[in-house]
């Protein structure tokens, strides 16, 4: 029972994390309106840096959002844990 509650957890995170993602790719525009500019993307990336950016998180939500569903995103992170902390040998 505990193992379904966890599945369903998980598929209802990837719809939330999948469909924020996908908004942000696809309303780039209206994110720029609320969120304004931000100086660090327009420095970093260049003349329209800000939707580029915006656009690349949304990607990030949408990469995080399939690996919970296949349950990668514990690998991921208990192996980038690894390279701070150390394990018994």
């Amino acid at each position: 029972m505990v193992q379904l509650r966890y599945m369903i957890l998980r598929i209802i995170l990837t719809i939330l994390l999948v469909g924020c993602g996908f908004l942000m790719v696809w309303k780039t525009v209206r994110f720029q309106e609320f969120m304004g500019r931000i100086d660090w993307a327009e420095e970093k990336l260049g003349p329209g840096g800000t939707p580029t950016f915006l656009k690349l998180v949304g990607l990030g939500f949408i990469f995080i959002g399939f690996m919970v569903m296949t349950n990668l995103h514990e690998a991921v992170l208990s192996g980038f844990a690894s390279l701070f902390v150390r394990g018994n040998p």
